[in-house]
């Protein structure tokens, strides 16, 4: 371990989280909230910022500037923990949550884009304080590790073990030859897109606020409103079908967009993962729309599709806005979103979840068991996307969608202990494990999370961060090997 290092990372990220609420601080000074956003936000930010001066000041030039892979796991975990504890205080400090095991729940569920909520009325929060909400969404979305490894070379600190130990999905895919520039693209890109969708959310009538906070949480997958009825309080198709689409933006690999700004494609429509992820949403939001129209939930065609293709892109991007209730759509269209809840987006992406990727490779993998039961002196390999992928690369695969599955089973029986139905314990576990938000029965679409105790909404807290930071990451500080020096 490199205790200096690892505090000098954690000052520069908890630095980076004060910055951002500074600037809510003063856009709530800017509409008039005066005394009330300084209550809220200065003493966070002061102490984020005192705890960089005083490491910094406390460093020493000779300390090592870069951290092994194990610290990585440490900081990384440290760091989204810490980061949640600093972040809370605003929601404390401000009366919006005065318990403060549920404003540690709100932003852990801001920043591992959750979605799921304590406040069941949103609209009277301060703006600074929806805006605030927002941008753990947004900081989350990308990683505020990866955020942090972007200026590391500002330190003089490198960044590689903590990339590989907070990036979404299976691997890191490194585009460029420094990490750092690869992280910088990540996030230039994540900012493109967020301006572009603020803007068009802006020519449908939204006002900046709205329309930023809701392009936060758009392009982080994770769903905090500014509205108690989510985007359908707009009432908008044209809105609706707006954030579909940059959903479905977010849910993709990064390392994709990349590829399409430079032109290649190719490359992207070969990808058997961006392939299998749009056939998953096109072929859902179909049957779900012909499954409504047959319900009667909606008149005609184009409306159920508007309806079912958001829902789709919600649930599979693990976004968790809602345009309607759809406990009171048809039992076919309800288990589809069900289903949807295992899958996620792709790797590389914002979204939670297994992920396509690993899907994909599990689903070849079951193919090439058959295939050798069929035929044992055959030779049988995993191919994704005509490369070969090593054993040991699906057996970590197959051992994180083991320890996912163990994880809901384990999380399920303590949500239950609390005295709560099976579909309310398995689908609040699903919702948080997967980083989704809502779920059914009393964490359905028009529910919160307020009700639970105080034990199983800290369980619930530590259930998101396991699903966010991919399980490894997480599981890894509790093994006695990775504490031996």
């Amino acid at each position: 371990m490199e205790p200096r290092p690892l505090a000098r990372a954690l000052a520069l990220l908890l630095s980076i989280v004060s910055g951002f609420m500074a600037a809510c601080m003063a856009v709530g000074l800017a509409l008039g909230e005066g005394a009330a956003a300084v209550h809220a936000f200065a003493l966070p930010v002061a102490a984020g910022l005192c705890f960089l001066v005083l490491v910094l000041a406390t460093g020493r030039k000779r300390d090592k500037p870069a951290l092994s892979t194990k610290t990585g796991y440490l900081f990384v975990t440290l760091g989204w923990t810490l980061s949640g504890v600093l972040g809370a205080l605003p929601f404390v400090l401000s009366g919006s949550i005065p318990s403060f095991v549920d404003a540690l729940f709100e932003t852990i569920s801001g920043l591992t884009t959750t979605g799921a909520t304590v406040l069941s009325d949103i609209e009277s929060l301060p703006d600074s304080i929806l805006l605030w909400r927002a941008t753990t969404h947004w900081l989350g979305g990308m990683g505020i590790v990866v955020l942090t490894v972007a200026v590391f070379p500002l330190l003089g600190m490198g960044g590689r073990a903590l990339m590989e130990a907070e990036a979404p999905g299976p691997q890191v895919d490194k585009f460029t030859p420094r990490i750092s520039e690869t992280a910088k693209i990540l996030w230039l890109i994540y900012l493109g897109l967020t301006v572009l969708e603020t803007a068009l959310l802006m020519l449908g009538g939204l006002d900046l606020l709205d329309a930023v906070t809701h392009s936060f949480a758009t392009m982080a997958t994770g769903g905090f409103s500014t509205r108690n009825q989510s985007v359908g309080a707009f009432g908008s198709g044209y809105v609706d079908w707006v954030v579909t689409v940059f959903m479905v933006l977010a849910g993709m690999n990064f390392s994709l967009h990349w590829r399409m700004l430079r032109g290649d494609f190719k490359a992207v429509f070969k990808n058997s993962e961006f392939v299998t992820y749009i056939l998953i949403f096109v072929a859902s939001s179909g049957v779900m729309a012909l499954d409504l129209m047959r319900g009667g939930a909606y008149q005609g065609f184009g409306q159920a599709l508007r309806y079912s293709a958001f829902q789709t892109s919600s649930i599979l991007t693990t976004t968790g806005f809602v345009t309607a209730d759809y406990l009171a759509w048809p039992a076919l269209s309800q288990a589809i979103l069900f289903a949807l809840m295992f899958i996620g987006g792709c790797a590389g992406s914002t979204g939670g979840g297994i992920k396509v990727g690993r899907i994909v490779t599990l689903f070849k993998m079951g193919l090439s068991e058959m295939r050798y039961l069929l035929n044992p002196r055959g030779i049988y390999g995993v191919y994704v996307d005509g490369h070969y992928l090593k054993k040991n690369v699906v057996y970590d695969i197959a051992a994180m969608v083991f320890l996912y599955a163990a994880a809901i089973i384990v999380s399920t029986l303590v949500v239950a202990s609390g005295g709560y139905d099976i579909q309310t314990s398995i689908t609040a576990t699903l919702a948080t494990l997967g980083n989704i938000g809502p779920g059914f029965a009393l964490v359905g679409p028009v529910f919160n999370y307020d009700f639970f105790p105080d034990y199983v909404t800290a369980w619930l807290s530590f259930v998101m961060l396991l699903g966010r930071l991919e399980i490894y990451t997480v599981l890894v500080l509790f093994t006695r090997s990775f504490w031996k020096r």
